[in-house]
């Protein structure tokens, strides 16, 4: 194996981790956005249950406060995970590219190697012919 299909092997391999780590944190977005949508029913129903009765709504002061702290952490945590996904993306994308630019090398290489058997074939075979033609005139 020579080191030009070692270095795609290697760089398909990298590919492979970055797709896995960037599916992890599309995931994880996912769930911060299911979570967002939760927190959202969470307090549709408790500011029914607050208009309802008179103690629920003395209450629920305390509990909005708690909510609005926990969707600031939620919302800073998926602009994180955001940001994360987006240099993930990147990271897949420039490995996609060296791996491309391997994959050209070694068809360049292959299809380069191709044409000089095609020139030593070319070669053997007129020498042949030429070897052919000298005997033919000889014999005469």
């Amino acid at each position: 194996m020579s080191a030009l299909e070692s270095l795609i092997r290697l760089h398909r391999w990298q590919i492979d981790e970055r797709k896995r780590h960037l599916a992890d944190l599309e995931a994880l977005a996912a769930k911060l956005r299911e979570e967002q949508r939760r927190l959202a029913l969470e307090e549709e129903r408790e500011q029914a249950v607050a208009t309802a009765s008179a103690e629920a709504a003395y209450a629920y002061a305390g509990y909005a406060h708690g909510l609005i702290e926990r969707r600031r952490k939620l919302l800073q945590s998926l602009a994180e995970i955001d940001g994360q996904v987006a240099k993930a993306r990147e990271a897949l994308a420039e490995a996609f590219q060296e791996v491309k630019r391997y994959e050209i090398t070694a068809a360049s290489r292959l299809r380069q190697q191709q044409i000089r058997e095609q020139k030593r074939q070319q070669r053997t075979l007129d020498e042949l012919g030429v070897e052919a033609y000298r005997r033919r005139t000889n014999s005469r």
